[in-house]
């Protein structure tokens, strides 16, 4: 009998409004794949900014981690998930076509769902 995969899921619901917090969920889930933990990173209010194609290109480093380019990047890599709050992004006027590769976008029930699932949730 194989043993059941951890799983983490981080929210973020900061973008350049707060640079560092909008580092951590990446930061976290790039170490957590790293411990062969499924990661996952709902993004939320101010945060499904970091999903819209180019938008941490021009994002500052927060608290002296790697540009949030790279983290997600290697996030998305390593076999990351990254959802998207649809009510969020239309709220802001971000079509889904403007979103990053890989960016599934997503709703209440789901992120319902996903949090029952994993063993931890952490909020940024």
């Amino acid at each position: 009998m194989s043993e059941k995969q951890e799983k983490i899921l981080y929210i973020g619901t900061h973008a350049n409004d707060h640079p560092e917090k909008a580092h951590l969920p990446f930061v976290l889930g790039n170490a957590a794949l790293a411990m062969d933990i499924k990661a996952t990173v709902i993004l939320q209010a101010n945060g499904v900014y970091l999903a819209q194609k180019g938008f941490v290109n021009h994002m500052l480093a927060g608290g002296g981690f790697p540009p949030l380019k790279k983290l997600m990047e290697d996030f998305l890599a390593q076999g990351g998930e990254i959802k998207v709050c649809k009510p969020c992004i239309a709220e802001r006027n971000i079509d889904e076509s403007d979103l990053i590769e890989k960016a599934e976008v997503t709703a209440g029930g789901a992120l319902n769902i996903a949090a029952i699932e994993a063993d931890a949730v952490l909020v940024f």
